[in-house]
This record gives structure tokens, sequence and C-alpha cells, in this order.
């Protein structure tokens, strides 16, 4: 496994550098000459990146160690089972408070909320108290819905509202973003490995990096982030509500309307409620995914940084080939990359119910497996956030996808108290049955989830909103 660990690394990453320059050549990059030339925007941009990618690092960083941290403590599976749910269910009780904390604090000093419950959650890892780890994971649910909303969340206010930059260069800048991400994420993995592991400092070292690197991302907040909205307009901000001035009754009112206009939405188009159908089967799955590749993989040897960074490298490439379908190449439409990342799912998850047979594990086909499923995941991420972007409201969307986030936090966290059932039942750990019960519970959910995509584009067949402009209609052309 070792050696299999450090092959798949450098064929992965030989495999993004050539279908990057073949992206490139058939796909000239986006952002427009004015927005290069533009002195202004490069410089509002840079001050976004310099911290975002910051606040991405320290999470990435806590990716490949953290299910080996808990064992290294000497916690059972099923111990451990529960901190996860306990940081899924947090996830569920915050995430319909994430919109709503900035408005009473502010952009910029939410993301500062977001930089020090991180770094608790990370410190918290230092202790082998179990309650001390459950209110670890409890921090990483709050930050976790902090990150995925509020920097994004500044960063279009103070285009869109401040600078009055054109709309077209926000998708130029989280393009950027997102690039930069799948690099951190595979970068990770290998310094991650090189602490936990070369050097012999333990699983509890990426963590402790993790906590200078939000310290950093707290200071450009503070910083160049405090001068950008003085010298912007300060005026504009000063909207914003803070937290005297939004009464308890007021709070409440926007949330309640928040909530209801999201559900209204979800209900009164189908095709929402199927795409919401989709991602809660679909993204449920990789929380599961996530607590069991280091247990089903960890046994056998491999090195579990290197191996988290194939896992990104492979998302990375599913990435890419998704660019690529799309292209003015070739064209291929978004819904039925999305019906291919779901099969590849539903074969990988199919696949792992035969490698993780008891008693006659079978470890690099389950890398395998894990590897397809990553590459899925490339694939899948952007088909569905262009189906999103075409089929909910961009008023609503906020408020629709924290309903879609409760279904799907809600089956993780019964997939997991199910595989907490099995393994105390059977005296389990590895070796026992409830990880490959598991994984033929989520290949049925997958099957579940390719349903509904099926549905979904045999109901807007001939709907131009599920389809990439230039393509022809009943005989008109989009």
């Amino acid at each position: 496994m070792l050696v299999t660990a450090y092959l798949a690394i450098i064929v992965l990453l030989a495999l993004c550098v050539g279908l990057e320059l073949t992206a490139r050549r058939l796909s000239p990059p986006a952002p427009t000459q004015t927005a290069a030339a533009n002195p202004a925007f490069r410089r509002f941009q840079s001050i976004f990146l310099r911290a975002y990618l910051l606040a991405l690092w320290a999470d990435w960083l806590q990716g490949p160690y953290l299910y080996k941290l808990y064992r290294h403590y000497s916690f059972l599976e099923s111990q451990i089972a529960i901190i996860y749910v306990c940081g899924l269910s947090s996830c569920v009780l915050f995430a319909p408070f994430s919109s709503w904390i900035p408005q009473a604090l502010g952009r910029r000093h939410t993301c500062l909320l977001f930089c020090l419950s991180y770094s608790a959650c990370c410190l918290t890892k230092l202790s082998r108290d179990y309650f001390v780890l459950i209110m670890g994971r409890i921090l990483g649910g709050l930050s976790t819905s902090l990150l995925s909303t509020t920097f994004e969340a500044w960063y279009v206010h103070r285009h869109v509202d401040i600078h009055d930059f054109p709309k077209e260069w926000i998708l130029g800048t989280f393009n950027k973003a997102a690039t930069w991400n799948h690099g951190l994420a595979v970068g990770a993995g290998l310094v991650a490995n090189l602490l936990a592991e070369w050097l012999h400092l333990g699983p509890v070292a990426p963590f402790l990096l993790a906590v200078p690197c939000l310290a950093c991302c707290a200071w450009v907040v503070l910083t160049d982030w405090g001068r950008e909205e003085a010298e912007g307009a300060p005026e504009g901000d000063k909207q914003m509500p803070v937290l005297g001035s939004l009464t308890p009754m007021s709070a409440k009112a926007r949330f309640a309307r928040s909530c209801h206009d999201g559900l209204r939405c979800l209900l009164s188009d189908r095709r929402v409620m199927l795409l919401g159908g989709v991602q809660a089967l679909f993204e449920s799955v990789l929380y599961i995914f996530v607590f069991l590749w280091t247990p089903v993989l960890d046994p056998h040897g491999p090195p579990l940084g290197i191996v988290f960074s194939c896992l990104m490298a492979a998302s990375m490439v599913g990435s890419l080939m998704y660019r690529l379908a799309t292209s003015t190449h070739y064209r291929l439409q978004p819904g039925h990359i999305l019906c291919l990342a779901v099969l590849m799912a539903f074969f990988s998850f199919f696949m792992l119910t035969f490698s993780t047979t008891p008693g006659q594990p079978r470890p690099h086909e389950s890398l395998l497996a894990f590897l397809l499923l990553e590459l899925a995941c490339g694939l899948y991420f952007p088909a569905v956030s262009f189906l999103q972007g075409r089929v909910i409201p961009e008023e609503k969307r906020a408020s629709v996808l924290a309903w879609f986030r409760f279904p799907l936090n809600l089956l993780a966290c019964i997939g997991l108290l199910a595989l907490h059932g099995e393994v105390s039942g059977t005296g389990g750990g590895e070796g026992g049955s409830g990880t490959r019960h598991m994984f033929g519970g989520c290949a049925l959910m997958m099957l579940a989830a390719l349903m509904a995509v099926v549905s979904l584009f045999t109901l807007g067949r001939n709907d131009s909103d599920l389809k990439l402009e230039g393509t022809r209609v009943d005989g008109d052309i989009y």
C-alpha cells in the first residue's frame, strides 16, 4: 500500500497537469482583459483571496488525520462515530443561522469569529477528554457553516454594492479560488503527512499548524479588509445592522421569513425538489465516506496524508474533466455529467461492499473505489452548482440550500448512528460487518439518487434552463 499510494499520487498529478494544459488550449481563461487590466479590481481580489485561501488551507490541514487522531487517543470506532455525529448535528443547527450572524455582527467580524472558533476547535485536539473533543467537533460545525457562506458574502457585497464592479467578474474570482482550493487540498495532505509521519510529530501536528494559519487569516481580515472597508465606502457597511440594532423580534421575523420563502420555493417547483433530493442523497454518503475511508485503509499501513492527497487529486481530475466536457469543443450537458457522476459513485460503493468483506479485505480495490468516488465528486459539484444556479432564484438560493442541507446531514447522522449500533452490537472494530453493510446502504442511496436525476431530466427534457447556452431545444437555439 505504501508503494501504491506514492505511485498513485504521481500518476494523478501528471494527469492533472495534462488535463489542465488541454483545458487551457480548448477553452481560454474566462476573465476578460478589462478585469485583468483593472488595478483596483486586482488589488481588491488579492485582498480577498489572501484571507480566503488561508482559511481554506487551515480547513484542509484537518482532513487527513482526524479519525487517526481519535484512534491514537484509544477511542473505539463507535465512540468516534458519535463524535462525527455531533459535528454533523452542529452543522444542521448552525446552518440556518450562518446567514443571520453576519447581519448581527457584520460580515468582517463574522469572518473573525470563524477564525476564533476554528482555532479553538483545533486546540481541543490536544485534549484526550472525550467531551472536550465533542465540543471541538461542535465548534467545527459552526466554523464549517461560517466558512461556506461568510467569506463569499463579504466579497460579493463589496464587489457589487461598494465598488460596483461588473457582476461577470465575480465568476473569475471564484474560479481562481476553486483552482487554488484543489491545489491546497493536495498540498495539505502532503504537508500533514510530512508532519505526522516523516517528522514523527503525531496526528495532532496538522491541527496545531492550522492555528497560526487561522491567526494569519484573522490578521488579514482585521488589517487589509479593514483598510479596504475604510477606503472603499464606509457608509456602505454602516447600513449593515449591528448586534444592538437587531431586536429579538426582528431577527426572528427575518429568520422565519427566509425559511418560509425557501420552503415554498422548494415545494412549488418539482425540479428544485428533485435536485434537492439528489444533493441530499449524494452528499450525505460523502460524509459517511469521510468517516470510513481511514478505518478501511489504515490497518494496511498506507501513509494517510499521501492517500488524502491522492483523493483530492482524483477530485481535481474530475473537475478538469467537467471543464473539458462542457467546453465549446465537446458541449456535453451538465445534466448528463451529473448522471455519470452518480452512476460512478454507485459503482464505487458497489465495489466497496465486496472489497471490505470481513476476513478478506482487499485494500487496493478499496483505494481504487475511493479514487473513483472522488473522481465522481469532481464531476458532481460543478454540475449540480450549474443546475442550482438555473432552477433556484438567486434571492432564495441561500434559504433553499439550507433546506437541502437539513436532510443531507440528517441522513448522514442516521447512517453513522446505524454504523455505531452495528459496531457496538458485534463487538465491532475492523473486520466487522458494519462497514460493509454501510457501503451497501450507500450504494442503495446512490441508486435512489440516480432515479431522481433521471426523473429530473425526463421532466425537463425540453427545458432550456437545464442546458448550456447554444443548445438546440425543439428547433430553437438557446
